[in-house]
C-alpha cells in the first residue's frame, strides 16, 4: 500500500478522529501532570511552521524542528521563540527522523528519498548514506550500499550508528555502522516472529548498548543487543511510535494514533502518561516524535494535525 493511503487509512482509524479516544488502544497509567501551553514560536512570515515530523535539542539547547514544508530545518532558541536559522531547503523528499548524537551532530532521515544524512551543529553535511532516490538494499558484497525508507537513527557509546527503515513499501530491517558510516551488521525483515517486524519505526540505544526499536504495525518495542540478538519484546496497545532516552535514563514513547506520551519503567510497563487523540491544544492526530527540553517541557511533532505541540508541568 502506497505510504498516503496507508496513513490516510490509519488517520480514519484513530481514535479520536471520528469517535474519540479509544481505550482499547491506550495505556493504563497515572497522569503525568503536563499541561499543553502555545509552543511560542515566531517565524517570520516568508517562514511558516510546515508540518513536524520530528523534534530535538541540540548542543546549545536550541531546539530543531524538522519539517514537511519548504524550510525543512529550524533551529530556535526555546527560550525567545525567536528563529536561529533555517536550512536544508530542497534537500528532502519526505522529512522524518531527527536526532542528534552526544558529538552535537544533526542526523536526519528522508523515508522517501532513501538517505541519511549527517550534518555539522551550522548544517553542513559531512555524511550520507544511501543514495537520493535510489531505494534498495545494502549489500557489500554485491557492491550495493542503498537504503529503503529509513526512519531513525540511534547512536551506541561506543559511537556506533544504528538505523532503522522499511515504512510500508521496504523490507523492514536494522542497519548497524561505525560512527564513520562503514556497514558493520544488519538484521530483520518483514514479519511478526523475534527478530522481524512490521514497520521498524524509531530507535534508541542504552547506556548499556541494548538497541530498542519500535515495531510500530505489530504493535511491540523489541530489544536487541548490537549484534542483532533478539532479548525480548515489550507489547503495547497502541501503535508505538518514537522513543526517546532522557539524559537520566527514563524512556518515553509517543504513542502515535492513541494520542498518548507515555513514561516506561524497565520492564516497559507505563508508569505515567498524558495525551489524547483529538483536535485540540495538545491533543494529537498523531504522537510522531517527542524530545524533553532542558527545563524539562516536552515537545511533540505530529504530522496528521499537523501542530508542534508544547507541555509543561502543572
Amino acid at each position: 500500500m502506497r505510504w498516503w493511503l496507508l496513513v490516510l487509512a490509519q488517520f480514519l482509524q484513530a481514535p479520536g478522529v471520528l469517535n474519540g479516544p479509544d481505550p482499547a488502544q491506550m495505556e493504563k497509567a497515572p497522569d503525568l501532570g503536563y499541561r499543553a501551553v502555545p509552543h511560542g514560536i515566531v517565524l517570520p512570515q516568508d517562514i511558516p511552521l510546515g508540518r513536524p515530523s520530528s523534534v530535538a535539542f541540540d548542543s546549545h539547547g536550541h531546539l530543531l524542528v524538522f519539517t514537511r514544508g519548504d524550510r525543512t530545518l529550524l533551529e530556535v532558541d526555546a527560550a525567545t521563540g525567536g528563529l536561529v536559522k533555517a536550512f536544508g531547503e530542497g534537500r528532502y523528499v519526505r522529512s522524518h527522523g531527527l536526532r542528534v548524537d552526544p558529538q552535537g551532530s544533526i542526523w536526519t532521515t528522508d523515508v522517501a528519498g532513501h538517505t541519511v544524512t549527517k550534518m555539522t551543529p551550522s548544517g553542513e553535511v559531512v555524511l550520507t548514506l544511501g543514495t537520493k532516490g535510489k531505494p534498495g538494499a545494502w549489500d557489500e558484497a554485491a557492491g550495493a550500499r542503498l537504503l529503503f525508507e529509513p526512519t531513525d537513527i540511534g547512536f551506541a557509546s561506543n559511537g556506533d550508528v544504528i538505523v532503522v527503515q522499511g515504512h510500508g513499501k521496504g523490507e523492514p530491517r536494522v542497519l548497524r555502522f561505525d560512527r564513520n558510516g562503514t556497514f558493520i551488521t544488519s538484521w530483520g525483515g518483514l514479519g511478526t516472529g523475534p527478530g522481524q517486524f512490521d514497520q521498524a519505526h524509531s530507535v534508541v540505544v542504552d547506556a548499556a548498548s541494548l538497541v530498542y526499536v519500535a515495531d510500530r504495525q505489530n504493535r511491540r518495542v523489541q530489544i536487541f543487543d548490537l549484534d542483532g540478538k533478539y532479548i525480548k519484546e515489550w507489547k503495547f496497545a497502541g501503535l508505538p511510535c518514537g522513543l526517546f532516552l532522557g539524559r537520566d535514563g527514563q524512556m518515553y514513547l509517543a504513542s502515535g494514533f492513541s494520542g498518548q506520551i507515555l513514561t516506561l519503567d524497565k520492564n516497559g510497563r507505563a508508569t505515567g502518561m498524558f495525551g489524547q487523540p483529538g483536535r485540540g491544544l495538545g491533543e494529537f492526530g498523531e504522537a510522531h516524535y517527542m524530545t524533553v527540553a532542558p527545563d524539562g517541557d516536552i515537545y511533540v511533532a505530529d504530522t496528521i494535525n499537523p501542530a508542534l505541540h508544547r507541555f509543561t508541568r502543572r
